[in-house]
């Protein structure tokens, strides 16, 4: 009888790599060693696809799709925050790798669809179109992302762990809340450039001219020390 085919196997090899990766990065990750760890044949893997970056691909769409899904059956943009760093401790291996790369094409040119949900849920809470919250998204993207690597690095759990994931839903929400209160006024330069577009798949793109990222403090210059001025030396007295 002729064989069956396994419709499981894409999902082996992707698993398979996931693991390999998390073991060894990029040097482990051989499509002879996913095939001997998804228990299959190498020409097997190349019928399903064409090359190691071509599984990393299906492993960062696979998990946009299953982060997506956990956050869309959330109804804030706090719930979905804590949302994430639960996705991000149950499945740290596949999560590592959905950020290797993240600002470099492919990864930058495909579907960011969790980033635009909390972005689209930001702007429902200050107002405006969802692109004009971006830099504000982008803070908010890091604190989650910072706190949940600590976390999957840290082995944290238990007491910890609860302590981490409630500190990040607070800080989220002050931040948010203070940036409800000063409409906008209060970040610092530069602005947003406009050839700075993420998350918006083949729209996407980080060449923004080198101006655009100059810090510009808003501090008052300190003088030197050659030209502060120095409180005159009273003079001795010499009348006496």
């Amino acid at each position: 009888m002729p064989r069956q085919p396994d419709p499981q196997l894409e999902q082996r090899i992707l698993d398979a790599a996931c693991r390999l990766w998390s073991r060894g990065g990029e040097k482990s990750l051989t499509m002879r060693g996913v095939a001997k760890a998804a228990g299959t044949t190498t020409p097997t893997v190349y019928e399903r696809y064409r090359d190691r970056e071509d599984i990393l691909r299906a492993l960062r769409m696979q998990t946009r799709i299953d982060l997506f899904s956990a956050l869309s059956r959330t109804r804030s943009l706090t719930q979905a925050c804590e949302r994430y760093l639960e996705y991000a401790l149950k499945n740290p291996h596949s999560y590592e790798v959905l950020f290797d790369g993240f600002a470099q094409p492919p990864s930058l040119h495909e579907p960011w669809p969790s980033f635009n949900l909390m972005r689209i849920r930001l702007a429902k809470r200050l107002g405006g179109a969802p692109r004009k919250h971006t830099r504000l998204m982008l803070a908010l993207w890091s604190l989650m992302h910072g706190t949940a690597m600590l976390m999957i690095r840290g082995g944290v759990a238990g007491p910890l762990r609860a302590q981490m994931t409630h500190a990040c839903l607070d800080a989220l929400e002050a931040i948010v809340a203070e940036a409800a209160r000063s409409k906008g006024k209060g970040y610092s330069p530069p602005k947003w450039p406009s050839g700075l577009i993420l998350g918006e798949a083949a729209d996407s793109k980080v060449n923004a001219g080198e101006d655009d990222y100059r810090p510009q403090s808003s501090m008052p210059r300190r003088e030197s020390h050659s030209k502060r001025k120095r409180p005159a030396r009273p003079r001795a007295d010499r009348s006496t």
